[in-house]
């Protein structure tokens, strides 16, 4: 190790991975707690308020009511983003929906159950302790781990279109993930600028007194081309040294669920999409077998909401209850999509190429509404269970805007790796889009979710659509 650092102590300072974890053990001392509280409420409804539980009160539970803890972290799925996470306003909508949802799906189960089948007492205490345990335990969160005394420190090595990329995403975030010292850059020219209002400090010879100086706890290395040898020197160094290194690409996928197809090249797309992102047959058995049962519900629960949706929409407007259009599949392969039709009719050439937004003026009322709850997506689960779609992956495209687009976007066409899914990883986090530059940060959704797809990638994406249907956050 270079004798030049001398690097201090860094062990307090959390990057958001580390404080998602420690917010989701907080949540589960608290759902935890609030089971507790209900179990004696619901103890003390039948015997003397001082009389300790006896031998057999954890027997005399049901099964259902210990699921409780689990069933309200499910709740808060949509919380488990550190950016909401660390803002108050967002942590309160989250707990209270939450609790309204828990409240809801619980009442319903009761007044459809037998008399006297289900205890009122014990899930209304939970439900309400839950809510204020966590509420306890997410302002504790903010006001202690959110603060700068564990905000990492990061020097950015390049001050060229990557670094200033990566500077202007930590930059967006609030509150910010980390606390930026600076840049280096061996152009002398840049030397004393400023980018976003962060200095340029220097150059590699100057690393070694600037990590030591600010007390830097992590260098991101933003540079696109070939790299000096005495920057490449100086940053192992620091390393060495206890300094956390990080690309540009891997704190821009970690801060935003998203690759930066911008800086990215074609060596590092095969390395990723080839070399390293090879699934396993369990995996594919495995989303196969998903998509399976999922399709099975979804086209019964179908079955039973389509009698009722035919009829609104035939009541509001002339025309055919399903839409029908092509759609491109794994590899570009077309199939036809399936949908309750949520517009007055055109012309089918007048749907080719436009995007979700285009003719808003045909959308029917009752079509706004469908759309809102995601209700019109339902017939899609029959191309689930055709093998056409899945139930997570890249929304399907129709191949004539896919042809425009791939001209204009770079790595567009690597979305058709893997199936389209009924829901999504770029879905759930950006919605439908009406732009280049919208369709550009979705694709970067969609290959994030193709580098890092797993069976638990799969159902947490499954889980958090539940939560952004009950938010109403369709179109």
């Amino acid at each position: 190790m270079s004798a030049k650092f001398v690097h201090r102590n860094s062990t307090w300072r959390l990057r958001p991975g580390e404080k998602r974890t420690i917010l989701l053990m907080g949540d589960i001392m608290a759902a935890l707690a609030a089971w507790g509280v209900a179990a004696y409420a619901w103890w003390v409804s039948d015997h003397p308020w001082n009389t300790l539980p006896g031998r057999g009160f954890f027997t005399d539970i049901p099964f259902w009511f210990y699921l409780l803890p689990l069933f309200w972290l499910l709740l808060l799925i949509e919380l488990y983003d550190i950016r909401k996470a660390s803002r108050w306003d967002a942590t309160l909508k989250g707990v209270f929906t939450a609790a309204t949802a828990g409240l809801g799906l619980y009442l319903l189960v009761y007044f459809t159950s037998p008399p006297w089948s289900l205890p009122r007492k014990g899930v209304a205490v939970f439900v309400i302790a839950a809510t204020a345990f966590t509420l306890l335990w997410r302002y504790i969160f903010i006001r202690v781990f959110i603060s700068a005394r564990f905000m990492r420190r990061v020097l950015i090595v390049g001050a060229g279109k990557a670094g200033t990329a990566i500077v202007n995403v930590i930059d967006s975030l609030w509150p910010p993930p980390f606390f930026v010292v600076g840049l280096i850059d061996d152009d002398p020219q840049k030397i004393g600028t400023k980018i976003n209002n962060h200095l340029v400090l220097g150059s590699s010879k100057d690393l070694p007194e600037i990590v030591q100086e600010e007390a830097v706890s992590d260098i991101i290395v933003a540079i696109s081309g070939q790299m000096h040898p005495r920057t490449f020197q100086a940053i192992l160094d620091a390393q060495e040294s206890g300094v956390e290194i990080s690309t540009m690409a891997a704190v821009y996928e970690e801060l935003l669920g998203r690759l930066p197809i911008h800086h990215l090249d074609a060596d590092w797309l095969i390395r990723s999409f080839v070399d390293e992102v090879r699934v396993s047959t369990f995996y594919r058995w495995g989303k196969r077998a998903l998509d399976i049962v999922g399709g099975a519900i979804g086209v019964a629960l179908l079955v039973l909401i389509a009698p009722f949706l035919s009829l609104a929409i035939v009541l509001e407007s002339r025309g055919p209850v399903i839409f029908s259009q092509p759609r491109a599949g794994r590899g570009g392969q077309p199939f036809r999509i399936y949908k309750f039709r949520t517009m007055r009719p055109a012309p089918p050439e007048h749907e080719q190429g436009k995007w979700a937004d285009d003719d808003e003026h045909r959308i029917t009322r009752i079509g706004r509404i469908l759309r809102k709850t995601h209700l019109d997506e339902f017939p899609q689960f029959i191309n689930v269970l055709r093998g056409e779609m899945s139930l997570v992956g890249p929304r399907p495209e129709q191949p004539a805007l896919i042809a425009k687009l791939e001209k204009e976007i770079p790595f567009y066409r690597a979305r058709l790796l893997v199936k389209p899914g009924l829901t999504g990883w770029a879905q759930i986090n950006l919605g439908y889009v009406a732009s280049v530059h919208e369709t550009e940060i979705k694709l970067e959704y969609d290959l994030y979710y193709i580098r890092h797809r797993n069976l638990l990638f799969d159902i947490f994406i499954i889980l958090r659509t539940f939560g952004a249907v009950l938010g109403g956050k369709g179109r």
